[in-house]
């Protein structure tokens, strides 16, 4: 008897091992949440998914606002830190780069329309993958637009949006509308032109310098190029050029919704107000990118960012790591994945998103599919942000007035940078 409940305990024992053998090399996921308002989305989701596959998916969603403090505090539990969390930017990079498994070649990557919104770390490895993203440009009232005799085809770079515009200008009063809603540099509209608008010429210089992190000096390479799209945006509108430091963003929007104007730069974040407030039909509205004369910008899409990027614990074991990638994977295949990513986050830039119903979303979305690179956040380095954008605004008010030339508007843009950035560092 003795010998048999011996073998009989072996066999059990060896059962155990084998079952605990078998979870371990299932792995688990845990996913730190960045965003309060998706919690019980993602709760819902990695139920739906542990039913699935068996694999446990633990989700913890930090408080607003303390996202980083409760990043800290859970990598410092050694077996029980997440294996997936969120860095946003280039700081995080190189504060959580230890902890950021590299993620070139998985998967995940080859599931992707774009990496353009991925972050890389100092060895040229991608550590955190853009999963979502908000894009802005010119939302285009496509209606009015037909009423001018064009459609948004006819518009593919800067020269055939100035000559759309300067001949809808033209024929404004026998039209009854003008080409661009008011540049309003009033407090509530400037952030558009001194932030949203600097990004074309920034963009373009980073990216033919290839810089990465914040310089402490630009050269205004592109200046000509925000000139360009300056000069059309206060030409071809009814507003008084003396006047725009008194137009607000609210009057800019009125008067797109009023179809006062085909062209009204702004962003995705617009459409629920102009659908909803404002009734406007979405059939009607479209977004078309910031077309300033650069060459090859006829392959540009909208300017877009995120500070929404997935990274994998790189401490985490081995068969943690493979079931979080397998998860994401399925998240952004699957229809249940993809449905929950549309309803709570618009496009993501993989291949089987699904459709949003804010219809910038989607032509953002098309524009990557047809393989446009996207114009990203460069203004996201500015030193200093609020007086270097007050400096640019002063200086846009006293050009367009007829005050000064374009060069104030250089040496804002310039000098102004150096100067924010030595009073920063």
């Amino acid at each position: 008897m003795k010998k048999l409940f011996a073998l009989v305990l072996a066999a059990v024992m060896l059962l155990s091992m084998v079952s605990l053998a078998s979870a371990e090399e299932k792995g688990k996921v845990y996913y730190l949440n960045f965003k309060p308002e998706a919690d019980q989305a993602w709760q819902d989701l990695a139920a739906e998914y542990t039913a699935l596959t068996g694999v446990e998916v633990k989700v913890l969603t930090a408080a607003s606002g303390t996202y980083s403090q409760t990043l800290t505090s859970e990598m410092d539990k050694k077996d029980a830190a997440p294996t997936l969390f969120q860095i946003g930017n280039a700081e995080g990079v190189a504060t959580w780069n230890n902890y950021a498994l590299p993620l070139d070649g998985t998967e995940l990557i080859q599931e992707m329309t774009t990496e353009d919104f991925n972050l890389k770390n100092a060895n040229g490895e991608t550590v955190a993958v853009g999963y979502c993203y908000e894009a802005y440009g010119i939302i285009t009232n496509k209606t009015l637009l037909e009423k001018a005799g064009y459609t948004i085809a006819d518009i593919t770079n800067f020269e055939s949006l100035k000559k759309v515009a300067d001949d809808i200008h033209a024929r404004a009063a026998e039209l009854g509308f003008d080409a661009f809603t008011s540049a309003g540099l009033d407090g509530s509209s400037s952030w558009r032109f001194s932030g949203h608008l600097t990004n074309m010429p920034l963009f373009y210089e980073f990216r033919d310098d290839g810089i990465t992190e914040q310089p402490a000096a630009v050269k205004g390479t592109y200046l000509d190029a925000y000139k360009n799209i300056w000069d059309l945006y206060i030409t071809d509108s009814a507003a008084d050029v003396k006047k725009l430091s008194s137009y607000t963003g609210a009057e800019a929007e009125k008067d797109f919704y009023d179809g006062k104007a085909v062209f009204f730069q702004n962003g995705t974040w617009e459409y629920a107000d102009l659908t909803g407030k404002y009734g406007m039909d979405p059939a009607s509205l479209a977004m078309i990118p910031i077309y300033c004369g650069v060459e090859g910008e006829e392959n540009a899409a909208l300017c877009a960012g995120t500070e929404n990027c997935w990274a994998v614990n790189a401490k985490a074991s081995e068969a943690d790591q493979k079931a979080t990638l397998d998860f994401l994977k399925w998240v952004v295949t699957s229809d249940e994945g993809t449905q929950m990513m549309a309803d709570w986050f618009g496009p993501i830039p993989f291949k089987a998103a699904k459709a949003s119903n804010n219809v910038f979303f989607n032509d953002s979305t098309a524009l990557l599919n047809e393989g446009k690179y996207v114009v990203t956040w460069a203004f996201n380095y500015t030193p200093d942000v609020d007086n270097w954008r007050a400096g640019i605004v002063s200086a846009l008010e006293q050009y367009s007035a007829g005050v000064t030339d374009w060069g104030e508007v250089e040496y804002a843009f310039v000098e102004g940078w150096a100067t924010c950035y030595a009073n920063t560092h």
